[in-house]
């Protein structure tokens, strides 16, 4: 079997700037690429030292994409909730970097809590609603 990895994964956005923010300025994220196409905008991101694991962030529904408006609609709807996309990092010191994002104003969902299922985590929300859970890693 070829040895697979994670090259990129994809959430959506409604506002390229303050996902750049968040991403960059708050995570510490490097940007890789920022493409723009009419109103619509594609950022790259991803963490220091690891330049073949990268985040992109892109518009909730492109248009030719095969999603009909009815879908868009809900689309929409679940990001303005919260419920549509979410993603697990990992770090060493899971109380400095929840300090550091609290700080930041980011939205906090969890404070840092030992979960029945072997992890301490916390999780927080991106611009978008995106769920962004964090989880430290073991010693």
């Amino acid at each position: 079997m070829d040895n697979l990895t994670i090259h990129h994964s994809f959430l959506p956005h409604h506002d390229a700037e303050a996902s750049l923010t968040f991403y960059r300025d708050i995570l510490g994220f490097e940007v890789r690429n920022d493409v723009g196409y009419n109103d619509m905008r594609w950022i790259t991101v991803g963490p220091a030292g690891q330049p073949d694991t990268s985040i992109v962030l892109q518009p909730p529904a492109p248009p030719g994409c095969g999603i009909t408006d009815s879908e868009r609609d809900t689309i929409v709807e679940m990001m303005a909730k919260g419920t549509f996309a979410a993603v697990n990092l990992a770090t060493p010191d899971l109380d400095a970097t929840f300090e550091r994002l609290q700080a930041s104003d980011a939205e906090v969902v969890q404070e840092p809590t030992d979960q029945p299922y072997g992890v301490r985590d916390c999780a927080f929300r991106d611009p978008a609603g995106n769920l962004i859970r964090i989880q430290q890693l073991a010693a």
